[in-house]
């Protein structure tokens, strides 16, 4: 035998492993998985059909293993219809056996064309890290970089440190955008803040802006998540804030900023006033809103210090049934014979919070019969008959509360042309004598109403969030009066009330006439400067020149926009959207729908700032409890920017938009 060359074995090794790969790959139409589709028939579909063809006629027929339906199968018309059966039309296929066949459609639609990008996908690793909250050490898991491995061996993992440092490059990236954004923006900007202490015993300051872009979207993004050292006093706020707005830019740019109760807010807004080159329309006599969210709990609070003995004893009869296992499985006995869902325990209320209070009364009443069983089963205080009529009542009292809460706390649609709707709701349930049913409740109404008086009554509303309401135009003037009537002790205060919004509503109409005139100038002077010579620009000027010389021969005085909105009559929609309805009519009333998106953008509660501590506590939980402010605030923010607005909220307000054209 001749020796083989060196090196001679080992090519034709490889030349014998290509061979039996390219008669695998002919036969199965992949690399990895035998296949039972006949031979020559590369797709998947085949699987799902008997190896042989049967003929009807000389037309050749694929047969269903499923449902034996003969499908026609040849050059011209391909798979297209076997596909079809398989995915859609066959009616005996298992669901999970359909599943997969329509996971290999999508994997080989998207594998088509498909190059793997490193860095795209180390961008979208890095938004998902900071959406998830995911912590950075998960990064140095072993199995994490054999997973990355196993869908894509070229893809470098990186370790914990460069994933932190990546989050705050998105960060950076992304905060760059966004105060481009807020400083073109040709719309003032509402604020709210609230303060937080971590799990490190610092304390953080959020600051959020909201508004309302070209479009009529309102927008909310957390624009700061600082530590401010103690103590907090209102000095200490202040600069806080306005180091804030310097850093972003918009310090000129404000409209309003809502803000909780506590004095050291309200010291705080008053220095911004005093000291700051602020830039605020009518020098922010409606700059600082209260958070009504918060003065409903201080109302609740003070009420519910007057609380009925049903409560007490709910409170006890709670409490006994949650402090054992045995105890549990008992109520769940009574429960199921009575056809109600189980529970793994009863929702005990803490004293300080009277929303909590709302939730048991309106478990307790639910589970009412169940209640009276046990504690009759188990010599137990129950409720009398007058008692649970008490409980119920209370709980009604308080719904109103919940309600109200619930509605000023929304922060994805405009909230303050509700702000007197909501007011007037309080109000006449303080006032209705119906609560009254028994001396406590008696004295739980006075103690609201005159906490209430002291934040709301008819000379402490704030401007701003009136106008709010008249840009609705399912009310306009006419729901300030009715408002107004029954507010007001007489008619007299009711005349003066109406007369101040009134004042205050020409005062800022005047201030946005200017500036949409300076806005129409601007183009104008822009226009004249592309086109200068043109006749079709001549044209226009002497036409502008004849409506005024008309103006001023027939001493007309025309209608202004603002009078021909109020006397307007509109048609009420079954889905309204009033950012929609501005938008569409934002060219009828330039003037007004400039308004509309600096007062509608105005926000009722702190809410939305307070939802970044929840954020926060995730984050910087006892696990991640040595994160730097710097990475927290990156982290907070950088989620608040990449969350995605669902895509069923989306196509209401293409649904919306649709509708008020039609």
């Amino acid at each position: 035998m001749n020796p083989q060359p060196e090196g001679q074995n080992e090519i034709e090794t490889a030349a014998r492993l290509v061979n039996m790969s390219a008669n695998m790959s002919e036969s199965s139409g992949t690399s990895d998985a035998p296949s039972t589709a006949p031979h020559g028939r590369r797709s998947k579909v085949w699987e799902h059909f008997e190896q042989e063809l049967v003929f009807v006629g000389d037309v050749p027929k694929a047969v269903c293993k499923y449902c034996a339906m003969k499908l026609t199968c040849n050059r011209n018309s391909g798979t297209s219809s076997l596909l079809s059966h398989i995915s859609e039309s066959c009616r005996l296929i298992g669901a999970e056996v359909r599943s997969r066949f329509l996971a290999t459609l999508k994997k080989k639609s998207t594998d088509v064309g498909f190059v793997f990008d490193r860095k795209r996908s180390r961008q979208l690793m890095t938004k998902f890290c900071i959406h998830a909250e995911i912590p950075f050490k998960k990064f140095d898991d072993p199995y994490f970089e054999d997973w990355m491995d196993s869908m894509q061996p070229t893809f470098k993992v990186v370790g914990r440190h460069t994933v932190r440092s990546d989050c705050i490059l998105t960060h950076d990236e992304m905060k760059d955008q966004l105060k481009l954004e807020l400083q073109s923006l040709d719309s003032r900007i509402c604020l709210t803040s609230d303060m937080w202490t971590s799990v490190q015993k610092l304390g953080y300051m959020c600051v959020t802006a909201h508004y309302i872009d070209a479009n009529f979207v309102l927008k909310k993004k957390i624009i700061s998540f600082k530590v401010v050292k103690y103590p907090h006093t209102k000095e200490a706020i202040e600069e806080a804030l306005s180091r804030c707005l310097t850093e972003w830019g918009i310090k000129r740019k404000l409209f309003t900023i809502t803000l909780d109760n506590a004095a050291n807010n309200t010291g705080a807004v008053n220095n911004f006033l005093e000291t700051q080159d602020h830039g605020l329309m009518l020098e922010g006599v409606d700059f600082h809103v209260r958070c009504c969210a918060h003065i409903l709990n201080i109302v609740a609070q003070d009420g519910t210090q007057h609380i009925d003995v049903s409560v007490e004893k709910i409170r006890d009869l709670f409490r006994h049934v949650n402090s054992s296992g045995g105890r549990i499985q008992a109520f769940n006995t009574l429960a199921t014979n009575k056809g109600l869902p189980e529970k793994t325990g009863l929702f005990l209320d803490i004293k300080t919070r009277w929303n909590s209070t709302f939730q048991m009364l309106v478990e307790a009443i639910k589970y009412r019969g169940v209640l009276n069983s046990y504690a009759s089963e188990n010599g137990e205080v129950t409720l009398n008959a007058k008692e649970w009529t008490n409980a119920e009542v209370i709980c009604d009292f308080l719904k109103a509360f919940e309600e109200a809460t619930n509605a000023v706390s929304a922060d994805r649609k405009p909230t303050s042309q509700h702000f007197l709707h909501m007011v007037l709701c309080i109000r006449n349930a303080l006032r209705d004598p119906q609560w009254k049913v028994n001396e406590g409740m008696h004295k739980l109404a006075i103690s609201m109403g005159s906490k209430f008086d002291k934040y709301w009554n008819e000379t402490k509303l704030n401007a701003a969030l009136v106008i709010a309401t008249v840009l609705d135009p399912r009310k306009k003037e006419d729901y300030l009066e009715f408002f107004f009537e029954k507010y007001c002790e007489n008619y007299a205060e009711s005349e003066k009330a109406m007369d101040g919004v009134s004042k205050s509503m020409k005062s800022y109409y005047q201030l946005y006439e200017e500036k949409v005139k300076r806005s129409s100038e601007y183009l104008v002077s822009r226009e004249a400067s592309i086109n200068v010579g043109s006749p079709v620009l001549g044209k226009r000027k002497l036409e502008e020149e004849f409506a005024r010389y008309r103006s001023r021969r027939r001493n007309f005085q025309p209608r202004s926009e603002l009078d021909a909105y109020l006397e307007e009559n509109f048609i009420e929609s079954e889905n309204f959207e009033i950012l929609t309805w501005w938008k569409l009519n934002a060219e009828k009333y330039p003037v007004l729908s400039a308004m509309a998106r600096d007062f509608l953008a105005v926000p009722l509660s702190t809410v939305s700032s307070e939802s970044a501590f929840s954020c926060g506590g995730r984050i910087l939980g006892d696990t991640r409890a040595s994160l730097k402010p710097h990475a927290l605030e990156a982290l907070v923010c950088g989620k608040d920017w990449l969350i995605k607005v669902p895509s069923n909220e989306v196509q209401d307000q293409k649904s919306s938009d649709n509708e008020l054209v039609q």
